[in-house]
């Protein structure tokens, strides 16, 4: 599970340096691809296998289903962090999720997410009353 927030900086060489917290569980490998509201997701290579056997359930007449495959598959790297840590995010991807520079990592239950700095803000300053006025309908049981 990940979990917590994170400011690296992406260098000049595209690449970023993976929070401490998450490296281990992403050392044996990794896939990054394009994610929603313009970041990206960031999966174990285990866990994106998982999530492949469950996307190769939806029929391929469902046009839905073949529209968010195309553009998960066709967007997706896989790597190994090196020695430091880091990991090369490609310039498609750098260009779809807006980053630069300033970029916030994001533990999302068993994903990682990468975020320009900028977009995280404003994405969090826009969801937190909602997040603050979620009730017992939307998650029941749950609290």
């Amino acid at each position: 599970m990940f979990l917590g927030t994170h400011e690296p900086r992406l260098d000049e060489k595209g690449r970023l340096i993976l929070p401490a917290k998450f490296r281990e569980e992403l050392s044996a490998g990794l896939v990054i691809t394009k994610g929603q509201e313009r970041c990206l997701y960031v999966f174990p290579s285990t866990e994106f296998e998982t999530l492949t056997q469950t996307l190769r359930q939806a029929p391929v007449t469902a046009k839905a289903a073949r529209d968010y495959q195309r553009v998960m598959f066709a967007g997706a790297h896989d790597e190994i962090p090196d020695r430091q840590g880091r990991v090369t995010i490609p310039q498609g991807l750098r260009t779809y999720a807006g980053l630069e520079k300033e970029c916030v990592v994001i533990g999302a239950n068993t994903r990682v997410e990468i975020w320009d700095a900028q977009a995280w803000s404003k994405y969090l300053t826009d969801r937190e009353e909602g997040f603050a006025d979620v009730s017992e309908e939307v998650f029941p049981g749950l609290f």
